[in-house]
């Protein structure tokens, strides 16, 4: 994600935990509830427990006229304890009905949260399908100061964003970055408007009613906060990057030709990371820009970064395709560990400019350690929710990777930033595993770094 400070918390409402158990046949209780909560350091209450999603199939139909969303979604998912009941994460909308299996299964609501009580209870380790229908006109979470996520209503259609917390907004899952899984989004939208969203473009049909439906495909699995819907009248540029990959760009028609050139550089801009990061994670690359409005950031959604118009230029743009090795193939298992996003993806701004645009890292590093604001906590303990995207989680970040390169040398610190993303592909990953991993390589205990740089409360006296 592109910077943007934030002063509060996204407004979460709370979750209910249901309590008791199935009995068995013998009359032993068996069957427990799915935890409401994954207890996050930041956001406790997001994600649930008891279970893990390995593929969501999600159809929606969308009306911009009105504002309504006609979804149903798929949840393919494994029981990881003996289950009674499970929770999704769904804020607003209405739900319709629920099965488990293709059986009818009793639901409830309260607040953001979901609970699905199917008819027969799931033993551990079972595979289970759950499917959800549900309508309404989707609300955006509104943080702190202001910004939103989540379904963002637009003049001529809509978008989704969802860091941290948005995605719940338009379709129920476990919405943590600790479960990943494959994605495949059919969208239905009036002729004349585009359905775009993640990965592959596998089809796109008129229906009976004149509707067209687009549908698409993510099979590598990713973070619910990582995916996306642009709905509108756009215009899009197709190649292929890396002798294979297929890249498709799009841009909203009033903003379309101020954005072509820049589009048309992201094969190259990829080409070049590829010999920084290593092999490029994804099947899909690309990028979809916004004509400015209720979306004020980007946001590095998987194979294809949302940008708005205004913050659509080439240091944002190294900035979002950097988070595909760093952040969305590797993705940080708790919001706490988010520096592992956002420090390393800017790092990656400053070393492609060393490489490429002649700006020496150093002199980033240097502007970012005269900032006092880079210094309000440490990147690796972020204190509450509402600092997740302050400037240390960006810019103490990035100088932590700076001091690493310095301390290692160039080329260990090449094979720590080519083999991190290498070990943990497509996986979660905390900063624990990252100093672990960084110290394995360099062969030498790390500590005094990881103390003043990491987690260290003092500025150090000189760069």
């Amino acid at each position: 994600m592109s910077q943007r400070s934030r002063t509060g918390a996204v407004a979460l409402a709370a979750l209910v935990l249901l309590v008791g158990g199935c009995t068995d046949a013998g009359g032993g209780v068996r069957g427990t509830p799915g935890a409401a909560g994954l207890r996050d350091p930041l956001f406790p209450k997001l994600g649930n427990g008891g279970y893990d999603v390995s593929h969501y199939g999600l159809t929606l139909a969308y009306d911009p006229a009105t504002g309504r969303l006609d979804g149903t979604a798929e949840i393919t998912a494994r029981a990881t304890q003996y289950l009674s009941a499970f929770n999704l994460d769904l804020a607003g909308l209405t739900v319709r009905g629920a099965t488990v299996d293709g059986a009818p299964a009793a639901y409830n609501r309260a607040a953001n949260e979901l609970t699905l009580r199917p008819r027969d209870e799931i033993p551990e380790g079972t595979t289970f399908k759950a499917t959800v229908t549900y309508t309404g006109v989707p609300e955006p979470l509104t943080d702190a100061d202001g910004s939103k996520e989540g379904w963002l209503r637009t003049a001529g259609g809509a978008v989704a964003v969802g860091e941290p917390a948005g995605s719940m907004t338009w379709f129920p899952g476990n919405n943590h970055p600790s479960d990943k899984a494959a994605y495949d989004i059919a969208v239905t939208v009036p002729a004349g408007l585009d359905a775009l969203s993640n990965g592959i473009r596998t089809a796109r049909r008129t229906e009976k009613d004149g509707r067209v439906t687009t549908v698409w495909h993510e099979a590598a699995p990713m973070a619910s906060y990582l995916a996306t819907v642009a709905i509108g009248r756009y215009e899009t540029g197709t190649a292929t990057a890396l002798g294979s990959v297929p890249v498709l760009t799009a841009a909203e028609k009033p903003v379309a030709a101020s954005s072509a050139a820049l589009r048309a550089e992201v094969p190259g801009i990829l080409a070049r990371q590829v010999k920084l990061f290593g092999p490029y994670p994804f099947a899909a690359t690309g990028a979809i820009v916004t004509a400015d409005g209720p979306l004020d950031y980007a946001l590095e959604t998987q194979t294809r970064p949302v940008f708005p118009a205004s913050s659509f230029d080439r240091s944002t743009l190294v900035h979002e395709q950097s988070h595909q090795w760093y952040g969305d193939s590797v993705t940080p298992a708790s919001w706490k560990d988010i520096w592992l996003n956002e420090g390393f993806a800017t790092y990656g701004e400053w070393l492609y400019g060393e490489r490429y645009e002649h700006v020496p890292a150093r002199t980033r590093y240097e502007t970012a350690f005269a900032q006092d604001a880079n210094w309000a906590f440490p990147p690796a303990s972020p204190p509450a929710a509402e600092n997740l995207f302050d400037p240390p989680v960006y810019q103490r970040g990035a100088m932590v990777l700076y001091k690493l390169r310095e301390t290692v040398g160039d080329r260990v610190f090449d094979e720590i930033l080519r083999g991190w993303p290498a070990k943990y592909r497509h996986a979660t990953a905390t900063t624990d595993d990252f100093t672990a991993y960084a110290e394995s390589v360099a062969g030498r205990d790390l500590d005094d770094l990881w103390d003043v740089w990491l987690y260290g409360d003092e500025k150090p006296s000189r760069p």
